[in-house]
């Protein structure tokens, strides 16, 4: 049983690593997106600004989850 508390545990936490960068890309994607769509250049930096918020905040969500569980 031990192993398998190790590989769920490691699939957690690699989850925990892809999301930041995941959320800034799909922000930054959305925003540059937009600005194509549009013509403009600022949306590409404010969608990158709520990827990295929201990016945070589930971090946050995950890592508080993980204690309540612990």
């Amino acid at each position: 049983m031990p192993k398998d508390n190790l590989f769920r545990d490691l699939g957690k936490y690699y989850h925990i690593a892809f999301l930041l960068p995941a959320c800034i890309l799909v922000g930054f994607g959305i925003g540059y997106g937009l600005d194509k769509l549009f013509g403009t250049g600022y949306l590409k930096i404010i969608f990158l600004l709520l990827g990295v918020a929201a990016g945070i905040i589930e971090v946050i969500r995950e890592l508080t989850r993980d204690d309540a569980a612990n």
